[in-house]
């Protein structure tokens, strides 16, 4: 892993950026002079940057990068909490769907031709829009599109092992289906799954701050990334940085993610 990182440029720097992110969101309250992500005075609205406010601050006068670094923390803790909870409902399904077959692997695979019927965001907004505006619909809305995704990786992946040698080994020693699952199989497709899981986070993160600046994800006072670029349109002429800011705050956890996921997936495949 190491001697990937050094020999791929774009891997690194994807690596680099998520570290700064994430210094920033651990240190920051204490680094920032006046953090204060809530907190409003009136009187200091729309100032520009400042030794007291490096970035400025809002039209509520609280501190533009106090709210950055506290929507970080939402938009990325959300993306995470998606994306593991995708992981624990698509990884099973799709093992079970890839390696019993039959009845149950028609089932699943309709059910998922059904969702598959509809772009990930337009029904992800049909579902937060039905559910109501607000952070835990946000969650469940993504949730509902993205586990398709990795139960059809692992079924796939499933489909291409369980006809292996060391599958039918397993098979022929007496081991139960369950342990064939968790034992054999489950380990094989690991990588597979963490290479989506990294290149996918960048579009959850965009999902959810898409929902956001749509009205229908995170309420104010929340700062969330995509709720900060729609509050901030009517001031983009008057003070461009309060849409400016959490565009690029976007776009470079986007990009490190999308950098890293392509750096793992060709370590993987050298390594292969």
């Amino acid at each position: 892993m190491l001697k990937t990182v050094r020999h791929d440029p774009m891997l690194l720097i994807g690596i680099s950026i998520m570290i700064v992110i994430i210094t920033l969101i651990v240190f920051g309250p204490f680094l920032v002079p006046h953090y204060n992500p809530y907190d409003m005075d009136m009187s200091n609205r729309l100032q520009p940057p400042s030794l007291s406010y490096p970035l400025g601050t809002d039209f509520f006068g609280r501190c533009l990068l106090s709210r950055l670094i506290e929507g970080a923390k939402v938009t990325l803790g959300m993306a995470i909490a998606v994306l593991i909870v995708t992981l624990v409902i698509g990884i099973p399904i799709g093992l079970v769907s890839g390696y019993i077959g039959g009845k149950v692997d028609a089932v699943l695979m309709r059910i998922i031709d059904g969702f598959l019927a509809f772009p990930d965001f337009i029904l992800a907004i049909a579902i937060a829009g039905f559910l109501g505006p607000n952070l835990l619909n946000v969650l469940i809305a993504v949730i509902a599109v993205k586990w398709i995704s990795y139960a059809r990786l692992v079924r796939s992946c499933t489909l291409a092992e369980k006809e292996k040698d060391y599958v039918l080994a397993a098979r022929l020693s007496g081991s139960r289906p369950g342990k064939i699952i968790v034992k054999h199989l489950a380990p094989q497709i690991v990588s597979h799954v963490f290479i989506l899981a990294s290149l996918d986070l960048g579009k959850i993160i965009l999902i959810i701050s898409s929902l956001s600046y749509l009205g229908i994800g995170a309420q104010p006072p929340t700062p969330e990334w995509g709720a900060l670029l729609n509050k901030g349109r009517p001031y983009f002429q008057s003070m461009p940085a309060l849409m400016i800011y959490p565009g690029i705050a976007i776009m470079l956890v986007v990009l490190s993610c999308n950098l890293i996921g392509d750096g793992l997936r060709e370590g993987l495949a050298i390594k292969k």
